[in-house]
């Protein structure tokens, strides 16, 4: 069986397409490789967690919570990231995020990404954009699961 390198994992995820060797460098320095189990809970809504994640296997569901119940706003997989607000380094967590199945990731600590940004602007920047990326995907996951909730029945959604 073929074993990967840490670079190996992140030069082929897909978040980091198209990134300079050296910046997948950069990130491999202050990454660390984390095994979430079935059915944890990864951060809560409103934690501090300062952590943010590839997907590198696994599933994650991403929720909200509602009055009597909780939402599933998205399911997360290989090659998807969560905990983009760790980046911004204040205010909590936006969703809650579980484990569906063994989950495989890996972490960034946001202080120390900031730092590695701060030294290097241009990759910063390029990071910063591809996590806005992440964000507009949530906000319309969200979008979605609030006109099916919302929705008359029998209406078709668009």
């Amino acid at each position: 069986m073929e074993t990967k390198t840490l670079i190996d994992i992140l030069r082929d995820h897909p978040f980091m397409e198209g990134l300079k060797p050296n910046h997948i460098q950069k990130l491999a320095e202050v990454a660390l490789e984390v095994q979430i189990s079935r059915d944890q809970v990864v951060f809560r809504e409103g934690d501090e967690s300062s952590l943010f994640y590839l997907l590198v296997s696994g599933k994650v569901a991403l929720e909200v919570s509602a009055p009597g119940r909780i939402v599933r706003i998205q399911t997360l997989g290989e090659g998807d990231e969560m905990g983009w607000s760790s980046l911004l380094g204040q205010g909590g967590k936006t969703f809650q995020a579980r484990a569906l199945e063994p989950v495989r990731a890996i972490a960034f600590d946001g202080p120390r990404l900031r730092q590695v940004w701060e030294q290097d602007p241009a990759f910063g920047y390029q990071f910063l954009m591809r996590i806005l990326k992440v964000v507009a995907q949530r906000l319309q996951a969200s979008r979605l699961q609030l006109l099916d909730l919302y929705a008359p029945r029998g209406v078709k959604l668009v």
